[in-house]
């Protein structure tokens, strides 16, 4: 299969407050982000031409640029408007939406404070980031080779890009040896997350899931969190050993790519699909697909 490059499709991006053809959203080989990784960024989905946890994804994309001293010209209300002009431009029902930030060209150097500030917005047709097979079977992670690391060490709170250079490499050694994705250790030795995906483990009929303490607390885990304690499902968030996955019955992950999908495989660990699972992916496929609730 051909893929169809990300700079040469048809459509509109939306970038710093103006509507452009695709092909014309470019940046300079010299911008600030390119080379010192000054780039935040978020990534949403859109069911039924809705954006999904709307202001959530735009009120992070601020919190995150200000952790990185990347102070976004446009407010919540305005990156909210943004991307709600741009998926009917773009005419999409299903898709997906990624917003980004970062420095430009102005300074080249370490220092950046005085390059521009640039924000734009990209939406497109994409279908389910693992399989409906993997879905309702479970799919196979590998253990990374990194770490997620110390808070004092990087911004850790934030959905920067640099952050997502050890989630690259670790997703592409497992992808060559077979498996669909990865487990992260942090840097204590306790369990963290996928490269791109937080993790619930379901053990004697409880959900348990890492404190995010070093990573990003995903807006969809919260989503699933209060979708599980609704139905009277009780939810630990805490450290967890990685020898701990031997008393889990049943693992999944939870992501705005990933949305809800089990996991049958994470390194010598085995799980079925398990009734948690199975009841939080049909909870949260009927919660997007509800219009009412869409912004919150």
């Amino acid at each position: 299969m051909s893929l169809v490059p990300y700079d040469d499709r048809d459509g509109y991006i939306w970038m710093d407050g103006v509507m452009l053809p695709w092909r014309d959203a470019k940046l300079h080989v010299l911008s600030h982000a390119l080379h010192y990784a000054s780039c935040v960024f978020e990534g949403l989905r859109v069911y039924d031409g809705q954006a999904f946890k709307l202001t959530e994804h735009s009120e992070r994309l601020i919190a995150s640029g200000r952790l990185l001293d990347i102070a976004l010209p446009y407010d919540v209300a305005a990156i909210d408007r943004a991307t709600r002009e741009t998926i009917a431009a773009n005419g999409i029902v299903d898709g997906y939406v990624r917003p980004v930030a970062w420095r430009g060209a102005e300074m080249m150097g370490v220092a950046g404070q005085e390059c521009r500030i640039h924000v734009a917005i990209a939406t497109w047709v994409w279908p389910p980031y693992f399989t409906a097979d993997a879905r309702l079977k479970g799919i196979r992670l590998d253990w990374a080779k990194y770490r997620r690391p110390d808070p004092l060490t990087a911004p850790t709170a934030s959905k920067a890009a640099g952050l997502y250079m050890i989630c690259t490499l670790s997703k592409h050694a497992a992808e060559a040896k077979g498996y669909n994705d990865a487990l992260m250790l942090d840097w204590r030795g306790f369990i963290a997350e996928a490269t791109g995906a937080n993790v619930f483990l379901g053990i004697e009929g409880k959900l348990h899931t890492p404190t995010p303490d070093c990573f990003l607390d995903g807006i969809t885990r919260r989503t699933v969190i209060g979708l599980a304690r609704a139905r009277g499902i009780e939810v630990i968030e805490r450290h967890i050993k990685p020898e701990e996955l031997a008393q889990a019955d049943e693992v999944f992950l939870t992501g705005t790519a990933a949305e809800v999908t089990p996991v049958n495989t994470i390194g010598e660990h085995n799980f079925e699909v398990g009734p948690l699972g199975r009841q939080m992916v049909a909870d949260f496929d009927a919660l997007v697909r509800e219009p009412a609730r869409m912004a919150g």
